[in-house]
C-alpha cells in the first residue's frame, strides 16, 4: 500500500470513510477518532450529506426524498453545494489549523450515487472541481459490504423507535445497492494509492484493527505528534 511521504507536519490530515448501507461507517470513525486522540491528536468528525449549518439544512432536504423529483441532475447540485459549504466551514479550517479531520463520506459518494444513476464523468468532475475546491482526501478508507449484509443491518437498526426509518438511498432495493457497492469498488482500483479497502464483514474489532493497520501505514511519520483534545460534528 501507498504510503504518504509529506514534509508539512503542521498541516492537518484529511480521511474519509465511504462504504454502502450499513458498512458501520459510524462506529468505525468513532473507534478512529479514540485512537487517534489517545495519541493527542486533535480530531475534528463531520459527515457528508451535511457537516456545516447550511450542508445540514441541504442534507434534510437530500434525505426525506424531497429532492428526487428534482431528478439525478439536481440532485447532484445540491450535494455540490452542500459539500462547497462544508468544505469552505468545516474541513478547510480545520485542516489550516493543523486538525484531523474523518468525513463520513465525501466527493466519492456521489461519483457511486448519482453516477450509478446516470451522470456521465464530465459532469460529476466539473461539480467536484468546484465543490471540493481542492480539498482531497489523504486518506479513503472504504469498507466493503455485500449490499444484501448490509440492508440487513440497516432494516434492523430501521426497527427502532428513535430510527424513524430508512432514508432516501436506504429504501432502494438490493440490486441498486449492489451497482454501488461495484463502483465503490471500481473507485478503489483505479486509485489504490488512495483508497484502503476494508472488509466489512468481519467483527467490528476486526476492522477496526485493519482500518487502523492502514492509517499506521499512511501516516507513520504523523502519528507522534501532539495536538489537542478533539471536537465531534455528528456522523451518518
Amino acid at each position: 500500500m501507498w504510503r504518504l511521504n509529506r514534509i508539512d507536519l503542521l498541516a492537518g490530515r484529511f480521511i474519509t470513510v465511504e462504504g454502502g448501507e450499513g458498512a458501520g461507517k459510524t462506529t468505525q470513525i468513532t473507534a478512529l477518532k479514540k485512537r487517534l486522540n489517545d495519541l493527542g491528536i486533535d480530531v475534528v468528525v463531520t459527515r457528508e450529506p451535511g457537516g456545516s449549518p447550511g450542508a445540514e439544512a441541504i442534507r434534510e432536504v437530500i434525505l426525506s426524498g424531497k429532492a428526487k423529483d428534482l431528478g439525478v441532475r439536481g440532485e447532484a447540485l445540491l450535494f455540490a453545494a452542500a459539500r462547497a459549504d462544508h468544505v469552505d466551514t468545516i474541513i478547510r479550517p480545520a485542516l489550516a489549523k493543523g486538525q484531523w479531520v474523518i468525513s463520513d463520506r465525501f466527493a466519492d459518494s456521489t461519483r457511486v450515487y448519482q453516477g450509478e444513476g446516470g451522470l456521465d464523468d464530465s459532469y460529476l468532475d466539473l461539480l467536484e472541481t468546484v465543490a471540493v475546491d481542492g480539498i482531497r482526501p489523504d486518506l479513503t478508507i472504504l469498507i466493503d459490504i455485500p449490499a444484501k449484509i448490509g440492508l440487513a443491518r440497516v432494516s434492523k437498526r430501521a426497527t427502532t423507535v428513535a430510527a424513524g426509518g430508512p432514508d432516501r438511498f436506504e429504501a432502494e432495493d438490493t440490486k441498486t445497492h449492489e451497482r454501488r457497492r461495484q463502483l465503490f469498488l471500481n473507485l478503489a482500483r483505479k486509485e489504490p494509492e488512495r483508497f484502503a479497502v476494508i472488509d466489512g464483514t468481519e467483527a467490528a474489532d476486526h476492522v477496526e484493527k485493519d482500518i487502523w493497520s492502514a492509517v499506521e501505514l499512511n501516516f507513520e511519520s504523523d502519528l507522534s505528534l501532539d495536538n489537542t483534545p478533539s471536537t465531534a460534528i455528528g456522523g451518518r
